[in-house]
């Protein structure tokens, strides 16, 4: 956590941050933006994916985003949300095509706290992807693949850029290592940290994790207390999710989430009214999952995010021209 930003300071910078696309550290954040968009979308065209366009808009959006709100507005009379992520969404395109994906904004209104942890935005941009038919460890491997072929990339084309920004970048050798989540909870108690099991792991725990384990590394097998209606429960392990999220190494945190997806009607409305979710929210996709869903496993991974890791910045804001943090309004 960082502790004791100047808010202020902040506020003004971000207000003026016209003046600083010039510079040469931002022009060098911005060039590897560049290469990392096309990396992520060449590798996986170059693997049998097919993009989509994403909405920005519907009637319900992912409920599952820690404690940040949805925006709402009126659509015609009707009670629509910007997407939080279109998770719901891609569920769907998979009857088009067996592996999608979609360069998708979100919209979470974090709450201002999550300033300290330099990794939250409320506007940010999510590459999500989608494969039919495909298991949890699939969706991994898919994962791993990405993120190891965008860093060679980014290395290997923008090595000037790098060193602009005095970034020795180390492209990752897969596959990368697993962890559950219930052991991750306990080397996080053996370290001091309250964490409690069942529950999600806090951001500064996060934090922690990623800088003890030294390299990228997965944590899987989250219970079903910490996680949304969408995520598969393992049938020999009950109260247990076949999902995962992917962390950086140097305490960068969390970098991709996903799982397979609960498909079946009567287990997702029941999680729903579980959970505290309304099922006459999701109309469209409950219709859909009645007349038969294709069984699928996916992830997101956050743009700004990798671009914060790949060019070592301190603080998320910086990897993106015009940000929009939690509790600073700005341009």
């Amino acid at each position: 956590m960082r502790s004791g930003l100047d808010r202020e300071g902040l506020r003004r910078q971000l207000q003026l941050r016209y003046r600083e696309l010039g510079k040469p550290e931002f022009r060098a954040v911005m060039r590897v933006q560049d290469e990392i968009l096309s990396a992520l979308r060449d590798h996986l065209r170059g693997t049998g994916f097919v993009e989509f366009l994403a909405p920005i808009i519907g009637p319900a959006t992912d409920p599952g985003i820690r404690g940040a709100e949805q925006a709402s507005f009126d659509y015609y009379g009707s009670s629509f949300k910007i997407m939080s992520s279109i998770i719901l969404y891609k569920q769907a395109a998979v009857r088009s095509f067996d592996r999608v994906f979609a360069l998708s904004p979100n919209i979470r209104l974090e709450p201002e706290r999550t300033i300290e942890t330099g990794r939250h935005l409320s506007e940010f941009r999510q590459l999500d992807l989608e494969v039919a038919d495909a298991s949890y460890l699939d969706a991994m491997a898919v994962g791993e693949g990405l993120v190891a072929n965008v860093i060679g990339r980014v290395k290997e084309r923008c090595g000037d850029e790098l060193g602009v920004l005095g970034r020795d970048l180390e492209v990752p050798r897969v596959p990368f290592r697993k962890i559950t989540y219930h052991d991750a909870v306990e080397l996080l108690k053996d370290g001091g940290l309250g964490v409690e099991q069942g529950e999600e792991i806090p951001w500064e725990a996060e934090a922690v994790l990623s800088e003890s384990l030294g390299d990228f590394f997965w944590v899987k097998d989250y219970p079903m207390t910490a996680r949304g209606f969408y995520d598969l429960e393992d049938e020999g392990r009950p109260g247990i999710l076949r999902d995962f999220d992917l962390y950086y190494p140097e305490g960068y945190g969390e970098a991709m989430s996903g799982g397979e997806r609960e498909y079946r009607y009567e287990r997702v409305v029941a999680r729903m009214r579980a959970t505290g979710e309304d099922p006459r929210a999701y109309g469209w996709y409950l219709d859909m999952l009645r007349e038969g869903a294709t069984p699928s496993a996916g992830f997101g991974i956050g743009v700004e995010r990798l671009t914060r890791y790949v060019c070592g910045m301190d603080y998320i804001w910086d990897s993106v021209p015009f940000p929009k943090v939690p509790g600073i309004v700005s341009p």
